[in-house]
């Protein structure tokens, strides 16, 4: 069965850079471009777009909480209003960028704290999707989640996602960041890239034996340490398993 390759780019504000956009893009598939709120700028969003064009890869937006000073990985209060604007408003910017660049938005993927918030609270998943559904787009986020049940009922395309960088706990969800063993070193992370593709199953951080995730994608985050070079062992593991790698849907 075939498995996307997706990584959180874009991720610079200003005259800071996270990580080797250019270098990630010659290896995955699917680019999950920041667009302004927890990382991103205008530039920035342009050159990722003209880039992940440029390598046929698949451009997504990875809308986030209005965050730039924590990352977006702080936990904002806001109303289920206020989040289906900000939502629109940033797949819009990038959808401008896209275009500009030759092609199109084609999914959304939520960041950092929102993408956990927003898949444990239904009001928060039903504002995010009815930006979603606005766009005509497609969702990258976790299985069973309050984020898959409104993608269901916005009738949005949904695709599961799975992290090869990051542990698992025992009821499926991550490892939070602060937690031991929560951010998986390369050989680590190319094993549960295998296991996720091969069997659906991770590891778990929490306890002995493993738990079940449903994959259609597995992400290798950009700022990770080692992250390009995380990436190409992990395209090269799957090549080599026989698991096709190309772009959801």
């Amino acid at each position: 069965m075939p498995l996307d390759l997706n990584s959180d780019l874009g991720e610079g504000f200003g005259p800071w850079r996270m990580g080797d956009d250019a270098a990630m893009l010659d290896i995955v598939t699917s680019a999950n471009i920041a667009c302004g709120f927890h990382a991103g700028d205008p530039s920035i969003m342009r050159r990722t777009c003209e880039l992940a064009v440029e390598k046929g890869v698949r451009i997504g937006a990875h809308v986030g909480y209005r965050d730039l000073v924590g990352f977006g990985r702080r936990d904002v209060g806001i109303s289920p209003a206020d989040l289906r604007d900000e939502t629109t408003y940033q797949i819009g910017a990038l959808a401008a960028f896209a275009q500009a660049a030759g092609d199109r938005v084609r999914y959304v993927k939520p960041h950092g704290a929102l993408y956990h918030a927003a898949s444990r609270d239904d009001a928060l998943a039903e504002a995010l999707l009815s930006a979603v559904a606005d766009f005509e787009l497609a969702l990258l986020g976790p299985a069973n989640t309050a984020l898959d049940r409104a993608a269901t009922a916005h009738n949005v395309p949904f695709y599961a996602e799975g992290f090869a960088d990051r542990a698992y706990t025992a009821d499926g969800s991550l490892a939070p960041r602060g937690v031991d063993g929560a951010v998986l070193a390369p050989d680590a992370a190319v094993a549960q890239a295998n296991s996720l593709a091969l069997s659906g199953t991770a590891r778990t951080v929490d306890g002995p034996g493993t738990v079940a995730v449903s994959v259609a994608s597995l992400c290798v985050h950009g700022d990770s340490p080692a992250a390009v070079e995380m990436a190409r062992r992990i395209r090269v593991s799957l090549d080599d398993a026989g698991i096709p790698v190309q772009p959801f849907g």
